[in-house]
């Protein structure tokens, strides 16, 4: 796929997806979020890639909601379809075996503040801003907004983002642990790069399994007790098994084949 509203980049086993809109303050389109899902699916299968930052381009928005003169004639149908694409979208990135970090900076609303969502971790630049002001428009978050917020934040701090409307502040997001850490600005990708970094020098392996495991805690299809079972048994068959008791055993660094 050729990509228009995004750009890749992939440095020291890092891969950078930038979403590319900054005039539309990184609104998500249907195509937009397609490239995205393309991008993350074919890293799966990408030995130079270990791990996933997604990130807008500028300061002033990672992505300020959907693109909504795309869908203000929708029917009914055609609106079904649009927050199915996106869940699969979305969970692509959530279901990812490599760690996907969303490095925000500025406007997540919406659609945007989904997609953060649905990445394993979060860090934010000191003028981040989340929301999701969806239902100001007379319909409620159509991407995973209700679901995985609630995981994050739980019920009470949820519904008062999803009912208000009120946007959080970078601050408030570190408080109520929407986000994991706040930077400068100018650190916020060096930062999120220094962090990943860290994570992808550890077993490609039992970050898939711990990935999974954690995932299916939140599945009705899965139990997760019975996934951490199945994934703790089937590392011991790994090469990165062998190499991380032999590293520990022999009082030195793991090396996991960077």
């Amino acid at each position: 796929m050729s990509y228009q509203n995004i750009l890749t980049n992939t440095e020291d086993n890092i891969l950078t997806i930038t979403i590319n809109r900054e005039d539309k303050m990184n609104a998500l389109n249907i195509q937009l979020l397609q490239e995205i899902k393309d991008a993350v699916t074919k890293a799966q299968n990408d030995n130079t890639v270990r791990g996933i930052i997604i990130t807008g381009a500028g300061t002033k928005a990672f992505a300020a909601g959907a693109d909504i003169a795309e869908f203000s004639n929708f029917s009914v149908a055609e609106g079904t379809e649009m927050s199915r694409a996106g869940h699969e979208v979305f969970f692509a990135i959530e279901r990812s075996s490599k760690p996907v970090i969303a490095a925000v900076n500025g406007f997540a609303l919406g659609g945007g503040c989904e997609l953060t969502l649905a990445c394993h971790l979060r860090y934010a630049s000191e003028n981040a801003k989340f929301g999701q002001p969806e239902i100001n428009l007379g319909v409620p978050p159509g991407y995973g907004g209700t679901q995985r917020l609630v995981q994050i934040v739980g019920k009470g701090r949820a519904l008062e983002i999803l009912l208000t409307t009120n946007t959080v502040d970078a601050q408030k997001a570190l408080h109520i642990g929407l986000v994991n850490e706040v930077f400068s600005s100018e650190e916020l990708i060096s930062e999120s790069r220094k962090r990943l970094s860290k994570i992808i020098s550890k077993s490609p392996n039992a970050i898939k399994q711990v990935i999974n495991c954690v995932n299916d805690h939140f599945t009705s299809q899965h139990n997760g007790f019975e996934t951490e079972i199945k994934e703790f048994g089937e590392a011991f068959g790994t090469s990165d098994f062998k190499e991380g008791t032999s590293a520990f055993l022999e009082k030195r660094k793991a090396n996991f084949g960077l």
